[in-house]
């Protein structure tokens, strides 16, 4: 079926639509070659409509892609790629420029899209792009209950996760390391995460502006001073808020498994994984007492800052997503050593 991607500044994108399921979003690109499954079961792209600017997608077996692969060819595969997706309700859009969809994007920045029929009315058009995108999105992606996972080491310690969408891998990664893990809604309080007396808190990932979710910030204020913290991407972002920094919108933001990222503190650079549209203003920290000891190589952009009293520190990219494979996890390990420092 005959399908197209329309543009809020009225470019039009044709292609194949998959199984004629309608789409709004903020339209992004991922620069991944590879990590389709993952990007596509992200969290953090809730309310997106996501370009895979790699030209063929399905391979190993969702969403505007070039060329849609019909039989996978990888001993993983259980399902094509097309079935999943109509099975998950997903909008597709394949045989699609999707390089000129990343160069638009690129050059003007990100903007409202829709996924229709070809033969939409130009009536159902207008009707789409005039519903507005949810912008907090959080509470849609988050744990709805509690759950905990429990650890062989006798002196493991003991991680309260607040959930704002968090990925699998990165409590996976954690657990794996022998941490104990209480993961918990993104509506949990303060008060109640400090009276499980965790040895640390974790703040996760999730979609969205960090500045659309004020009660969340002020939630995380609290929590300042009284436990070790680590956050990644929005729990990087939000801590910076709640510390009394600004965050703003990135023209294009960071999607991929190749962005460069330098640790300022030995001068190495790692290969990261990043699923963002907002990052921390450097100049707002100025007068805070937070530090920066990560940078974007690209843009010079925020990617990490320590708190320079308190046992905190955070990363605006996924140090679990392994696309090094194995580089990142090292900030696992200084939030081990952080929380075994202070018993």
């Amino acid at each position: 079926m005959k399908g197209k991607l329309i543009l809020e500044d009225g470019s039009v994108f044709h292609g194949e639509l998959l199984n004629n399921i309608k789409a709004t979003g903020e339209v992004v690109f991922n620069t991944g070659m590879v990590g389709y499954q993952e990007s596509l079961t992200d969290p953090s792209y809730c309310r997106q409509i996501l370009t895979l600017t790699y030209p063929m997608v399905g391979n190993y077996g969702i969403a505007v892609i070039g060329e849609l692969c019909e039989h996978g060819s990888n001993w993983h595969y259980e399902t094509s790629l097309a079935d999943f997706l109509t099975k998950q309700g997903v909008p597709c859009l394949y045989n699609v420029d999707t390089r000129a969809v990343t160069r638009k994007i690129r050059n003007a920045g990100t903007m409202k899209g829709i996924i229709v029929p070809e033969d939409a009315a130009q009536t159902e058009i207008d009707e789409l792009f005039a519903v507005p995108i949810k912008k907090d999105v959080v509470m849609e992606v988050t744990t709805p209950e509690a759950y905990t996972l429990e650890s062989e080491k006798e002196d493991a310690p003991f991680v309260v996760a607040m959930d704002f969408g968090v990925k699998q891998n990165i409590i996976k990664s954690m657990h794996d390391l022998g941490f104990k893990i209480t993961v918990v809604p993104a509506h949990t309080t303060a008060e109640e995460v400090l009276a499980m007396n965790p040895d640390g808190i974790f703040l996760s990932n999730g979609p969205g502006d960090p500045a659309d979710v004020p009660e969340i910030v002020e939630e995380v204020k609290k929590l300042i001073g009284k436990k070790p913290i680590f956050g990644i991407c929005l729990g990087h972002q939000l801590l910076a808020l709640a510390m009394g920094a600004k965050t703003y919108k990135l023209k294009f933001g960071h999607r991929g498994t190749n962005q460069p990222v330098k640790d300022l503190r030995t001068g190495n650079v790692y290969i990261s994984s990043q699923n963002h549209g907002y990052a921390v203003d450097e100049a707002s920290l100025k007068d805070l007492p937070l530090t920066v000891t990560h940078i974007n190589v690209n843009d010079g952009t925020v990617e990490g800052m320590r708190h320079e009293t308190l046992p905190i520190f955070s990363v605006q990219y996924h140090p679990e997503a392994a696309p090094g494979p194995d580089d990142n996890m090292y900030l696992f390990d200084e939030f081990w050593a952080m929380l075994k420092k202070g018993e």
